[in-house]
């Protein structure tokens, strides 16, 4: 047998490459007249585009547009992007912000807590965080499921912080921060651990087929924990939700297929390209659900060109693995057409979504998921969260069958709940909501984090020019 001999190439040498041709990020106001244009000069590695489009995401920045380029070792991006009022990006401190955290992805962890603050009535829960135990499920989605979970973790005597829940093709996937209900902070005896991961395995089991995949992990605080949405896009794709439902016509409520989303693979052979085309409706953080996708497939894009037309969205990559072959068979390429679809699916939201703002208590997810239970109302995605005393959150909501909730059941719901601080929106992109204090449709302007934290910066720059 011949024995091959390679160099040793120290793990640090990738960095050093980014560190010394440090990238280059230039924001512009004056190409476009209805949109910001970032554009990115740096080194290359795998994983980078997914890191910067992370950046923009997260401050829930709309990307309209985008070329991408990486041949040679080195990357040149360009991003068309406004905020969610269709504005441009004219905040030199967030723009400051953009160009620190696009030049330095690999040590970024997020937007800083001292702008994660209470926005007037309403908070919006934060990414996981690494200060927490946190729990990681998966399973058969059923109605239910997170009522039962939340339950078990109240009788355990643990307080959940946040949790982030997605369901798509039968299948559910949640993350859940917890901390001790009595001392606070991180639960760290291994007996308690193993109590909580034991009774939670028994809740997801109890409904499940035999053969049928289910999975709990605990995983205690660290500061390299991945990002909560790519975290979810990886346990469902271990979960296999992009394959399709067992005897699943098309009718039941854990089918999730959106008609409109088209994925084609080709081979590109005189360019040794495989050639993806993907065509959907357009949503907000669209560009990073599909590069995750590629991204942890261990995909590479070597070009890319995004684009809007109306309400729909077209991408197009091209890509090879990241051995540098391109797909070789139609297996293959099946499957990674799969996986684009269920990546752009997951976060299609289904039914009415009611939006939270209340007090901070202990079993306060499970108050909530069983109001919902008894009335016979199922979550297909909620992600909620607390901040000092308040907790909010949103919830989608469907019946039982999946179909749209009867208005009679979501008023009950409300009444239930009680108080002013339950907002009822019709349709996820609709801006008009129902206020639980006045009973009439009023327009409220879209929360998200990108808004609190232009608020905060507006704040310290008004200051600073004091």
């Amino acid at each position: 047998m011949e024995i091959v001999y390679q160099p040793y190439i120290d793990p640090e040498f990738e960095s050093l490459i980014e560190r010394i041709n440090a990238p280059r990020v230039c924001i512009d106001n004056d190409t476009c007249q209805h949109c910001t244009v970032v554009k990115v000069d740096s080194a290359n590695r795998h994983g980078i585009l997914l890191e910067m489009v992370q950046v923009l995401t997260d401050l829930d920045l709309v990307i309209s547009k985008s070329y991408i380029c990486s041949d040679g070792g080195w990357l040149m991006d360009v991003f068309h992007v406004r905020d969610q009022l269709g504005k441009k990006i004219t905040d030199e401190t967030l723009n400051l912000y953009i160009q620190q955290e696009l030049c330095d992805t690999r040590r970024r962890g997020g937007v800083p807590k001292e702008l994660q603050t209470c926005h007037k009535r309403k908070l919006r829960p934060c990414h996981i965080s690494t200060e927490h135990t946190a729990l990681e499920i998966t399973g058969r989605d059923r109605p239910g499921l997170m009522s039962d979970i939340s339950a078990a973790l109240y009788e355990l005597g643990c307080h959940i912080t946040a949790a982030v829940a997605w369901t798509h093709n039968g299948r559910m996937a949640c993350i859940i921060q917890v901390e001790d209900g009595l001392k606070g902070g991180p639960i760290m005896v291994q007996k308690r651990l193993a109590l909580v991961q034991e009774k939670l395995e028994i809740v997801v089991e109890g409904h499940h087929e035999n053969g049928d995949k289910r999975s709990v992990l605990l995983t205690a605080p660290a500061a390299d924990r991945t990002h909560t949405e790519r975290r979810l896009h990886q346990m469902m794709y271990a979960d296999k939700d992009y394959e399709p439902c067992q005897g699943c016509d098309g009718s039941c409520r854990h089918w999730n297929g959106c008609k409109k989303t088209h994925v084609t693979v080709e081979t590109c052979k005189e360019k040794g390209y495989s050639l993806v085309n993907l065509r959907s409706r357009d949503r907000n953080k669209l560009l990073f659900d599909t590069v995750c996708a590629l991204t942890d497939m261990q995909y590479v894009v070597f070009h890319a060109a995004v684009s809007l037309k109306g309400s729909m969205a077209n991408q197009e990559y091209f890509i090879r693995r990241q051995d540098g072959c391109s797909l070789v068979s139609e297996t293959e390429s099946r499957k990674l057409a799969q996986c684009l679809v269920a990546a752009i699916e997951r976060r299609v939201s289904h039914g009415v979504r009611l939006d939270i703002c209340t007090e901070n208590k202990m079993g306060l997810l499970w108050y909530l998921t069983r109001v919902f239970r008894e009335n016979g109302l199922s979550i297909t995605r909620t992600e909620i969260g607390t901040h000092g005393e308040r907790a909010s959150g949103c919830f989608y909501v469907t019946d039982a069958s999946g179909n749209d909730a009867n208005p009679r059941t979501v008023e009950l719901v409300r009444q239930q709940i009680g108080g002013s601080v339950l907002v009822v929106n019709k349709c996820p992109n609709s801006s008009l909501s129902v206020s639980r204090s006045s009973g009439e449709m009023e327009e409220r302007p879209r929360f998200s984090l990108g808004n609190l934290l232009w608020s905060q910066l507006e704040r310290l720059t008004s200051s600073f020019g004091h």
